[in-house]
């Protein structure tokens, strides 16, 4: 029997070409040969990654942000999130993200895991934290941010993940884990 099964899965990047390098992300495309040798291309879009912090207030309820997101053309309600820095530290990123859009801090906080978005294009990895007891404050949003922020009780946000009425991918994991956490006595 074959020891390492998942060796045919393997690619090797032959050569590689930059369509677009911009403020957020880069576009390559590369030349990849198979495990048969025989030859495809990839297309991957390069990014730093990003944060999304679930803020969890001492009455179970989480506040999000609402805001339109341009390439769908409509309001997307999410927990705080945002781009990270190159060789920013995640934690620290998250809880910027969380003060500037919410005016929300917290001193408990627990990481919830990474997540691959879309793994088909990009090499970007969120990080995914829970930020218990938090204390309300002032927001500071960037400039040409514009957002709502609103509370939801925990219950009624899971809800809304399974009726569609949340749709963003981290919102919704992050959200669902949260959850699984206050579920099992661990938060």
């Amino acid at each position: 029997m074959n020891n390492n099964i998942y060796e045919a899965l393997y690619e090797k990047t032959v050569s590689s070409e930059v369509k677009f390098d911009g403020r957020i992300m880069t576009v390559v495309r590369d030349t990849v040969e198979m495990s048969d040798g025989s030859k495809s291309f990839r297309e991957v879009v390069h990014k730093n990654g990003g944060v999304c912090v679930v803020p969890l207030t001492k009455d179970n309820e989480v506040v999000f942000v609402n805001q339109f997101r341009y390439p769908y053309g409509e309001i997307v309600k999410e927990v705080p999130a945002g781009k990270m820095e190159k060789g920013e530290d995640p934690l620290k990123c998250g809880m910027r993200e969380l003060s500037e859009e919410t005016g929300y801090s917290s001193d408990n906080i627990i990481s919830l895991g990474t997540q691959y978005p879309s793994p088909g294009f990009t090499d970007e990895i969120l990080y995914m934290y829970l930020a218990t007891d938090v204390k309300e404050g002032n927001a500071h949003l960037d400039e040409g941010e514009f957002l709502v922020v609103e509370k939801i009780p925990l219950e009624e946000a899971v809800k809304m993940v399974f009726d569609g009425r949340i749709v963003d991918g981290k919102t919704q994991t992050a959200l669902l884990k949260t959850w699984l956490l206050k579920k099992n006595g661990v938060i």
